[in-house]
């Protein structure tokens, strides 16, 4: 495991003293604010309230693609949304389904079997759509890379429409009206697949003269969708979910009242975490080891009966995902310890499956800080998922290693591929080589960066909901890290089997309550503290609920012994710990 750094932006006192005064802010988030850019007044009162949604007119040639498809409509032909097996494609068919049908369409989608078809259109869907009579094709968060499925689809007689937020390849643009944020000026480019088609659905009610209402009515799977692909969370995306996370609380879909039981997830405290670990999951599942379809089922049912089955289902789907996941895992990690250390790693497994790797991807990138691509394979064939470091730039990798790839698409981040097993080893060498003369040492080093530094007599209740003000937390606006220096520990304990770690934090004098998920199984971590001694840590400050009671509670991001240079304890045992300030900031230095 490489060494770790703490990143502590510059944070002028002015600007801190300024901005808290203006916005009755405590000094500490006052702090969090200037760090992240917003010491301006107006711009940290702005992203607090949340910023409104942009005009459709933005959209640069929405109107003319709402006319096309409401000719269809009128003329009563049949209309075929193409979606994707994730949560965002599943909830963009929902969304443009509900809108078309309300329209009166003769509207039906499909959604393609991840082993069978692969990601996005293939000629064999075109012709089974051809044979069945679509005289519309609309993709939903796929489609902007189907240049030859577009051109083979118009031969077929059908009209095609993309709506997509992915990368376009090198080879230019489907023949094809498109909606796309980037390519269409959106002044939120960084909009899922989901967002897009809701603004198609506003758009399409909008020209028809129609009631809004069965589009708004689906801002709860806008913020599902928006939450579970890991877009960015600031601007419109922000507010996007911040209202669909109230559209959650009291949604009245059969489909979505029925997972949230099943996975225990009250409707009144439901937020950014429990759609990302509690209802993604289970959702994602279908469509990772079979067919997304059901999930879909389950978003459009307004049966109760048809959707607690189909959440049951869902949550055994769930289950089997994480066995398999984690047999993938062992597998992988076995042979990057069979590996020389390098910039990035090409991993391949026969009976890998397909659905899984993608996850298994991301955890290999989170822990050893290198960007990952896994790859599934089936004879000759072979289907990858890859996941980044904040460094790397997966699409570009791909598209510098394109000719030993049959295809590949997708985001900075996140990408899928497909790869003939001959040219693997090829790809691999590739891959490497770009990642190494792309990713700088430093980049290659994890970062825990600190939104505040913060007294023990700060921390408390009233802080931590000032804070919770600044959620929803994700990609883009990560849960706020607080520095707390030179505290002592108490009263440690185990808890989950051993897992995790409950104790005391004592800092100028004041007591706070604090957890470690993860750490228990951390040997050295116990002993170090069991000796004694001041410490320096990174925490997260959250509203703790639990048998009815409310309290604060620090949740451990990072511990080192305070004195500088000492031996890190807080993501490996024994690994030197460099402490990297970008200025000396006037709460640290003072």
């Amino acid at each position: 495991m490489p060494s770790v750094r703490i990143e502590l932006r510059p944070c002028p006192a002015q600007e801190v003293d300024t901005l808290g005064r203006a916005l009755g802010l405590s000094p500490v988030a006052a702090q969090v604010l200037v760090r992240r850019g917003l010491a301006d007044p107006a711009a940290a009162r702005l992203f607090l309230e949340g910023e409104p949604e942009h005009e459709l007119s933005r959209f640069a040639g929405i109107e003319p693609i709402a006319a096309l498809v409401l000719e269809h409509v009128r003329s009563g032909s049949p209309i075929t949304i193409h979606g994707d097996y994730d949560v965002d494609g599943v909830c963009a068919t929902a969304v443009l389904l509900h809108t078309l049908r309300a329209l009166g369409a003769r509207a039906d989608s499909y959604l393609p079997d991840r082993a069978g078809d692969g990601y996005g259109l293939n000629a064999a869907t075109i012709a089974r759509l051809a044979e069945r009579g679509t005289r519309l094709l609309i993709t939903v968060d796929c489609g902007i890379t189907a240049i030859d499925e577009v051109a083979a689809a118009r031969a077929a007689g059908m009209e095609v429409l993309i709506t997509d937020h992915h990368a376009p390849s090198g080879r230019g643009l489907p023949d094809a009206p498109i909606l796309h944020p980037v390519l269409c000026g959106y002044p939120c480019e960084e909009l899922c697949g989901t967002a897009v088609a809701f603004k198609l659905a506003q758009a399409l009610t909008r020209a028809a003269g129609a009631d809004p209402a069965p589009v708004e009515s689906d801002r709860d799977l806008l913020a599902l969708a928006t939450i579970a692909d890991s877009v960015p969370l600031h601007g419109e995306n922000r507010t996007i979910v911040r209202h669909g996370l109230r559209a959650l609380a009291c949604t009245l879909k059969p489909g979505l009242r029925a997972l949230m039981s099943r996975a225990r997830v009250d409707p009144g405290r439901i937020d950014e975490r429990a759609v990302s670990f509690g209802l993604a999951p289970r959702l994602n599942a279908a469509g990772r080891l079979y067919r997304a379809d059901a999930a879909l089922e389950l978003l459009m049912t307004e049966d109760r009966a048809r959707a607690e089955q189909i959440a049951e289902e869902l949550d055994r789907a769930n289950s089997e995902r994480r066995d398999t996941e984690t047999r993938v895992l062992f597998e992988a990690e076995a042979q990057v310890a069979s590996l020389p250390a390098r910039p990035g790693y090409v991993l391949a497994g026969e009976g890998w499956h397909a659905g899984v790797i993608g996850i298994v991807a991301s955890r290999l990138a989170e822990r050893h800080h290198r960007p990952f691509v896994l790859v599934a394979l089936d004879g000759e064939l072979g289907k990858g998922s890859a996941r980044s470091i904040e460094d790397f730039d997966l699409v570009a990798a791909l598209a510098a290693c394109a000719p030993q790839l049959r295809r590949f698409g997708g985001h900075r981040a996140a990408a899928g591929l497909e790869v003939d097993r001959s040219a693997l080893q090829d790809f691999g060498a590739a891959f490497i080589e770009h990642a190494g003369a792309t990713l700088s040492e430093e980049a290659l080093v994890p970062r825990v960066t600190v939104d505040a530094v913060a007294e023990g007599t700060e921390l408390g209740l009233e802080l931590a909901e000032e804070l919770r003000a600044l959620a929803p937390f994700g990609q883009g606006n990560p849960p706020v890290s607080l520095l707390i220096r030179s505290a002592g520990i108490s009263d440690l304990r185990t808890m989950g089997q051993g897992r995790h770690l409950r104790f005391a934090l004592h800092a100028d004098g004041a007591s706070m309550n604090a957890v470690a998920f993860g750490f228990g199984g951390r040997g050295a971590l116990r002993r170090e503290i069991a000796g004694g001694g001041a410490f320096d840590g990174v925490f997260r400050l959250e509203v703790n609920e639990w048998n009815g009671k409310t309290e604060p509670r620090l949740n451990l991001i990072h511990l080192q012994t305070a004195e500088r240079g000492a031996k890190a304890i807080g993501f490996e045992d024994g690994v030197p710990y460099p402490v990297r300030d970008a200025r000396r900031d006037h709460t640290l230095a003072g």
